[in-house]
């Protein structure tokens, strides 16, 4: 991890903290569900705000009422954010959605060659309903991750990899194959990322189901939520407001993460830390 100095960090969390409680004015004006999720919720159990050490927000939102809060950002946020997704520019790669600052710039090392918009932002993960089905599940599950990575490998031929060695130079010689490939064969990014969506909302139209998930993450297990888990929802103090958690975070948190209360070790401690960085008072 690449440390920040105590200013900067403090200054990106604070423009992060603001665009949150703009995303919760539109979302509780309209009565839209929203919750914060990982590294947001030790935040809140632990530090009663950020990690220390850590520059981003993570939230979800139910698929239905995502839908609707983009509706409502189109007049209500235009002026101030761009809210980004594949659907809104096809460069973009993930399958997470970023209200950005449109004046300032956070561009990341691992994706420091995308050609689009990258400022300083706010993660939105829309959740979606899975199969009880376990079959069902483990097809949906494997058919959204695969595409959400062939998404990414479209435009970044060689990701940031969590190991080292033979099996990242073997790995990484793969993913540039594939990436030769799609781009010799003129694959587009729209339709790559309507694949992946197709596939996280196949079961949308279900009445109910009894987990939501995000899965395009790095594995589609990791982020699995019981409805009963999240409803009702709980607010918990995350700096200078109350933020929506679920009604089970704890376990939620202890079972992606173990004993999330004590600190890891700095090696192990990570943030976004951006390979270009620009607050709005440097872009004019």
């Amino acid at each position: 991890m690449r440390e920040y100095d105590n200013e900067t960090l403090k200054r990106v969390q604070q423009a992060e903290l603001s665009i949150l409680k703009d995303f919760m004015d539109i979302c509780d004006r309209h009565g839209l569900d929203y919750f914060g999720i990982a590294g947001t919720g030790i935040g809140a159990l632990r530090h009663q705000g950020f990690i220390p050490w850590d520059d981003d927000i993570d939230v979800a939102i139910p698929r239905e009422d995502y839908n609707k809060f983009l509706e409502y950002a189109k007049t209500e946020l235009d002026d101030k954010y761009i809210i980004m997704s594949t659907e809104y520019d096809s460069n973009y790669p993930l399958m997470t959605t970023r209200i950005m600052l449109k004046n300032s710039e956070f561009r990341e090392e691992a994706l420091k060659n995308i050609k689009c918009h990258l400022g300083i932002f706010l993660d939105v993960y829309p959740f979606d309903k899975i199969s009880d089905d376990p079959k069902e599940f483990k097809k949906q599950a494997r058919d959204a991750w695969f595409w959400s990575k062939l998404l990414i490998l479209r435009s970044i031929p060689f990701p940031v990899l969590g190991f080292k060695g033979f099996k990242k130079t073997l790995v990484h010689a793969a993913c540039g194959v594939v990436h030769f490939l799609m781009v010799l064969c003129r694959i587009s990014k729209k339709w790559l990322y309507k694949k992946c969506l197709e596939a996280s909302t196949r079961y949308n139209h279900y009445e109910k189901t009894e987990r939501l998930d995000f899965l395009c993450d790095t594995t589609p297990y990791m982020n699995i939520y019981k409805v009963s888990d999240i409803y009702p929802l709980q607010k918990l103090p995350f700096e200078d407001i109350m933020l929506n958690f679920p009604r089970s975070m704890h376990e939620n948190l202890t079972g992606m993460y173990g004993d999330y209360m004590q600190l890891p070790p700095e090696d192990k401690r990570k943030n976004h830390f951006p390979y270009s960085l620009k607050f709005e008072e440097d872009m004019k």
